[in-house]
């Protein structure tokens, strides 16, 4: 696991902690695997920060990636999933979407092997119908790849939007007014493409200094823990990860309850 190399007060210094329940006490949860996501927001400011064009950061930002996927499984994260791109994105410049596409095309396709030799599943959220073939042929190469990994479940939100999965979700029950929170996930699950349901989220984290949700897995975080860092995407690594984990950790989530009605989660 990785070390925290700033200190006792590192979490303090580089961390917003919100909670939804207004509580953030010790006796926290960590008896189950943990779903986490991340907003992996500040690539872009990085670079303009050191002179370079933004696809540098985005380049820097793939490394990051890198680096929380490999700790991510020793640190209690059964499922991550990161948002790489929004279905808003499509509004900045041509040129730099276009790197973008590229950019994840190569790293679907470069980091199959590692995956499969790691055990990790891997899969994409989000809208294909607007992807270039040749970036769906990256993503259904390595969901059929990495389809019988059961270490870590990573899932990349690419042209993901949470206000269109939920509605689409909501048109296909009609007129169903009896329809259960859990006939939803699962119609949520198939527009997502993640076939069957996923685990509520537990933690989320967004880095670069900015404190929203920008529509992203909105049914999902409802009893989510909110860490917001000022690190920029590029610069967060494992100790981050481990920093945002152990604050999580010291939470006592009671989702409504009282303390001593809270079931225990295994």
């Amino acid at each position: 696991m990785a070390q925290l190399t700033d200190g006792p007060d590192r979490l303090p210094r580089r961390f917003s902690l919100i909670s939804p329940l207004g509580v953030a006490d010790t006796g926290g949860d960590i008896g189950h695997s943990i779903h986490a996501a991340i907003i992996m927001d500040g690539s872009g400011r990085w670079a303009a920060a050191r002179g370079l064009p933004r696809s540098a950061g985005h380049l820097e930002g793939v490394e990051a990636v890198r680096r929380t996927v490999q700790a991510a499984p020793g640190l209690g994260i059964g499922t991550l999933t990161l948002h790489a791109f929004s279905s808003d994105n499509w509004q900045r410049p041509s040129c730099e979407v276009r790197e973008l596409m590229s950019i994840f095309e190569e790293f679907l396709r470069s980091s199959v092997a590692e995956w499969v030799g790691a055990g990790i599943r891997t899969n994409v959220i989000g809208r294909r119908g607007r992807l270039g073939p040749s970036l769906v042929a990256a993503i259904e190469a390595a969901e059929t790849a990495t389809l019988g990994s059961r270490r870590l479940h990573l899932r990349l939100a690419i042209d993901y939007s949470a206000r269109d999965a939920i509605l689409c979700a909501a048109r296909s029950l009609g007129q169903c007014e009896e329809a259960t929170p859990v006939e939803f996930a699962h119609l949520l699950a198939g527009v997502n493409h993640d076939g069957t349901p996923i685990p509520d989220l537990d933690l989320l984290i967004r880095t670069g200094g900015e404190q929203r949700l920008s529509d992203f897995m909105l049914w999902e975080c409802a009893y989510a823990e909110l860490i917001f860092t000022d690190r920029m995407w590029p610069d967060f690594d494992a100790a981050d990860l481990e920093a945002a984990v152990c604050e999580f950790r010291s939470r006592h989530r009671r989702f409504g309850r009282v303390p001593e009605t809270v079931p225990a989660r295994v």
